[in-house]
């Protein structure tokens, strides 16, 4: 969700699609359709669960863990030049966000079809969904921190999709008070999950004695290397594929120290710049943000407010290069 502070002012979110996975498959080969398969065979047991178990045949041998796999197959998220396509939003209201205007399945297959024109050969779409879970509020609540989690069975809900349809999902978290790692913590659950990753919001991270929606928040980098260090951590623990952990970004002061973020073993780190307005306008923003040596890049499109809203031939012609854009 954005803020309107002027043409100038950028956004960013992240989707997930289904029939785009198809679409990948065909590009990667057959071995891609059978990790895939395999995904979805079953990720729930005592919790998420992060690997799986196969017989060696009529041997008699123990069963041995087999890593899990990422949609398509792989363990890295940009492996095999995928180009990432989501959808933004919450659960259950599309006020903040196209995710949200409908049940996960079918805004799957609306996705798959906002995101079959970013595909090329070498380079297959992979859906996404990013999926705001903690909401940041102009009010304090109970705990004083200006926020409020969805319930965990609507997580659930589109974990579960992201998996019927082989999609990435994307926790994204908008903290008001609080701070990023205090509140990824209680997603521990839904990260150990091998297609879930994470999104930090700054607009939304609020010093002391300020009101979300009031003001642009912003995350200075020795919080982001927190945040970082745990899930990267978890990664390890639970002998997790690689995992998203996206930035977002629409001005300078967003990020205090962004040269000072650290890249982390088992984090694809994405710095997702989020501008709304005329194709110049949103450029100029990207432009101004953007650090594609640190980062590998994404992009935001708005259904509503770009005017005119940019193509996906005109998205992929970027510089930096985009490897990841995402609808709201």
């Amino acid at each position: 969700m954005r803020l309107r502070m002027g043409p100038a002012t950028v956004a960013i979110a992240a989707v997930a699609g289904e029939a785009v996975l198809f679409a990948a498959i065909a590009l990667t080969g057959g071995g891609g359709a059978a990790t895939a398969d395999e995904a979805r065979a079953g990720v729930r047991a005592a919790g998420w669960a992060h690997s799986r178990t196969a017989t060696t045949g009529s041997t008699g041998e123990t069963p041995a863990a087999i890593p899990a796999r990422l949609p398509g197959g792989g363990t890295q998220v940009f492996e095999g030049n995928r180009f990432l396509v989501a959808y933004y939003g919450t659960a259950g209201t599309g006020a903040l966000g196209v995710l949200g205007e409908g049940p996960p399945d079918r805004v799957h297959r609306r996705l798959v079809r906002a995101a079959a024109p970013f595909a090329r050969p070498g380079s297959p779409v992979q859906p996404v969904y990013e999926l705001i879970v903690t909401v940041a509020d102009a009010y304090p609540g109970k705990d004083g921190d200006y926020n409020h989690d969805i319930p965990r069975a609507a997580v659930r809900r589109y974990i579960d999709a992201a998996h019927r349809n082989g999609a990435l999902v994307v926790l994204d978290i908008q903290p008001g008070r609080a701070n990023f790692l205090s509140v990824a913590r209680r997603w521990a659950w839904a990260l150990q999950d091998p297609w879930v990753g994470l999104a930090l919001d700054p607009e939304w991270r609020m010093a002391p004695h300020s009101v979300p929606g009031r003001v642009i928040g912003s995350v200075h980098a020795r919080e982001v290397n927190r945040v970082s260090a745990w899930l990267s951590g978890l990664v390890a623990q639970r002998a997790l594929p690689e995992k998203l952990f996206v930035l977002h970004q629409f001005r300078t002061s967003m990020l205090q120290r962004p040269e000072r973020i650290v890249r982390r073993p088992g984090l694809a780190l994405v710095q997702h710049v989020d501008g709304f307005g005329t194709p110049g306008q949103k450029l100029d923003t990207y432009r101004a943000v953007a650090r594609p040596r640190q980062f590998a890049m994404g992009f935001k499109l708005f259904y509503d407010e770009d005017v005119p809203r940019m193509r996906a031939a005109a998205v992929r012609r970027v510089r930096p290069v985009v490897r990841f854009v995402s609808f709201q």
